[in-house]
């Protein structure tokens, strides 16, 4: 009975959070960041300022769970099915699907990239969130150079470094629909060539 009470609690707990990181994503989303305020995050989740900050002790806390919700939505691209190249391939068009499905997803992600040349702990966050992209991305590409899917001196940190460059620069408003197509195009262009070298050496 307790440890069903306690899974019923942080269940409770975790909606909650849940609530509150989807109120401020759609505040940033449609107001941007000077939008942003906690007392109507917390109305909007049926809570009041108190709970808000049990959850979010400061506002820093608070677009830490946005930026982890809008990285969740790029990491669930990622799916662990076929060989590392097919991955890193189905990776970049689900990217692609995801941004133009949820294009809000672009407003909050870019309205927090410009907002960080101008805020040290957001940028920060932001710097944090694209680390731990570019490491998993990293991997993923060192297993297609182990498995003889890439040249095996292939640098996988620059080339890890240039997939996420590419696709963060997707959430600026300044990347209009068509130029977009084109960096997806010529990114899949490029890792498609790297991969055709690999598999057009002869065998031994």
């Amino acid at each position: 009975m307790k440890s069903a009470a306690l899974r019923t609690m942080r269940s409770h707990s975790e909606d909650r959070r849940h609530a509150l990181v989807a109120a401020a994503f759609g505040q940033i989303a449609e107001r941007g960041f000077e939008g942003l305020r906690t007392r109507e995050v917390a109305a909007e989740a049926g809570v009041n300022i108190a709970t808000l900050h049990y959850y979010f002790p400061t506002k820093e806390a608070l677009i830490r769970g946005v930026v982890a919700h809008a990285m969740g939505r790029f990491r669930s691209t990622l799916a662990p099915h076929g060989s590392p190249d097919e991955q890193l391939a189905n990776h970049l068009k689900a990217v692609r699907a995801l941004l133009r499905k949820e294009p809000e997803i672009a407003s909050v992600m870019g309205e927090l990239a410009l907002r960080s040349a101008r805020d040290t702990s957001l940028a920060r966050i932001m710097r944090e969130s694209n680390d731990a992209w570019h490491r998993t991305l990293r991997g993923l590409l060192r297993r297609a150079a182990r498995a003889g899917d890439l040249p095996t001196a292939f640098d996988t940190d620059e080339a890890a470094a240039l997939i996420v460059a590419t696709l963060t620069s997707m959430v600026l408003p300044s990347m209009t629909s068509s130029r977009k197509d084109q960096a997806f195009r010529e990114l899949e262009r490029w890792l498609n060539s790297a991969a055709g070298t690999t598999r057009s050496r002869p065998s031994n």
